[in-house]
């Protein structure tokens, strides 16, 4: 008995460090192949490959698996998409960008507590915008409209689908309805923040879009908590400091030419 339990524990340790090692092969890959080959379709690819279990399944629970997922893939497209528009050139975002995703795919995605699903929201709403912001910055407004609902979209419903409440439609779409509303508002007058030659540039629209679906999912999980016994005070805080700290950003750090 003692040696079966001893052996299944050496087999738990080995597909455990052989799943890293697939995830770290993933994060690193991704973003090398996409700067050598200067074409972000090689990463797409591997990305999605990557997710084969989401779409080898029967049609009707194809949409049902894609929605499921959205948050993941929304991820790694934009961590490809980020490493692309950095240039064919290495440069510390590359690096930085293969070890945001790989941590992203080895610590942050597996976890399922309330916070942590929060926390995976928020990185997909951050990362997500900044890559629609560089896709579209070229194409018609619609297309960061549309990017911007998927994002909302995604992130609300990621949050919403880990609670009791399974009829959560309505307010899965009116925060992408939100989120279009706000990238519309500020497509005609974008802020790209950059750090010297680091390659980094952060997109003044993914900053407020974040503090955004923080402020929003706090209120929200505030509501739920409190029920009939809710009022303004238990969300004041976080939205007055989130109003300010947009606020901050708007009027002070909305310089076209603006570098940190």
């Amino acid at each position: 008995m003692a040696d079966f339990i001893l052996a299944r524990k050496s087999r738990n340790i080995a597909s455990t460090m052989v799943h890293i090692f697939l995830n770290l092969l993933l994060g690193v890959g991704a973003v090398l192949i996409t700067v050598l080959s200067n074409n972000p379709a090689p990463g797409i690819v591997l990305v999605l490959v990557s997710k084969w279990r989401v779409f080898a399944v029967r049609a009707r629970y194809f949409f049902i698996n894609l929605k499921s997922n959205l948050v993941d893939i929304i991820v790694g497209i934009s961590i490809v998409l980020l490493a692309y528009y950095a240039g064919a050139a290495f440069l510390p975002i590359d690096f930085i960008l293969m070890a945001v995703y790989s941590v992203w795919l080895i610590f942050i995605k597996p976890l399922s507590s309330e916070n942590a699903t929060l926390a995976q929201s928020l990185v997909a709403v951050f990362l997500g915008m900044s890559a629609a912001t560089f896709l579209s910055a070229n194409l018609n407004s619609i297309a960061i409209v549309l990017l911007a609902f998927l994002v909302g979209y995604a992130a609300s419903r990621h949050v919403l689908a880990q609670g009791d409440d399974k009829d959560f439609t309505l307010t899965t779409l009116v925060c992408g309805l939100i989120f279009a509303e706000i990238a519309w508002l500020c497509h005609s007058w974008a802020i790209v923040y950059t750090f010297g030659s680091t390659g980094i540039r952060i997109p003044q629209l993914s900053i407020i879009l974040t503090i955004f679906a923080f402020v929003y999912n706090y209120a929200r999980q505030a509501m739920i908590r409190y029920r009939d016994d809710f009022r303004l005070k238990h969300i004041v805080g976080p939205v007055i400091f989130g109003i300010m700290l947009v606020g901050i950003i708007v009027i002070w750090f909305s310089n076209p030419i603006f570098n940190i």
